[in-house]
């Protein structure tokens, strides 16, 4: 068996099943948790919150951690290592494959950098208030950002998807220019739809 096969499955598999978990949790959030936890009762609010998130967001942050990571590994084995770094014949800005990972990298690394410094120090913050009872007048304000910082990686992730399966040769035949606009804009409307108009239903209608 050859060693670079070898540890390109290995890194592609840690990939594959850190991205899964914590895009599953993203969406949890977006589309499921956002609805519930705002029709609580304050009293249930403040026994669910402290035990759920906690646990919620640590498979969140490790799984955006460990596919940060094992994804950085990739990039830098196929294009640095066995490629031709930026340009050349096997770079990464030379041809459509490489063009769509590297648009899937930056996405995944905003979403990456938005799950460590900004939201999950909100957090934090807002599981301390919840769990002692306590509504500081920052408290909104930080909710918001935690919220617009989270609603930000769910815009991203559509694109980002496309772009990874792209980058792995999956769509030959789809041009890096000019589609990327395209698989930007329909994606950021899915999310969109996904967020505000399908997901409240949801919550509202099932039991």
């Amino acid at each position: 068996m050859d060693m670079n096969d070898l540890l390109q499955a290995l890194f592609r598999w840690i990939h594959f099943l850190a991205g899964i978990t914590w895009l599953g949790m993203l969406y949890f959030f977006n589309l499921i948790n956002a609805h519930i936890t705002a029709a609580l009762q304050p009293a249930t609010r403040r026994e669910v919150v402290p035990q759920l998130m906690p646990r919620v967001l640590w498979w969140f942050r490790w799984g955006a951690m460990f596919t940060f990571l094992s994804g950085l590994l990739l990039l830098l084995w196929k294009y640095f290592i066995l490629g031709s770094g930026f340009t050349g014949d096997a770079g990464l800005f030379s041809s459509s494959a490489g063009l769509w990972i590297a648009m899937g990298a930056l996405f995944g690394t905003i979403m990456w950098f938005n799950v460590w410094f900004i939201i999950w120090p909100a957090q934090q913050r807002l599981i301390t208030w919840v769990k002692e009872g306590q509504t500081p007048p920052e408290q909104p304000q930080v909710a918001k950002t935690a919220l617009y910082a989270s609603r930000t990686n769910t815009f991203l992730s559509v694109p980002m998807l496309f772009g990874m399966l792209a980058g792995a040769g999956h769509y030959p035949s789809i041009s890096f220019f000019p589609w990327f606009i395209v698989v930007i804009a329909v994606g950021a409307g899915v999310a969109y739809y996904l967020i505000f108009n399908f997901a409240p239903g949801v919550a509202k209608t099932w039991p």
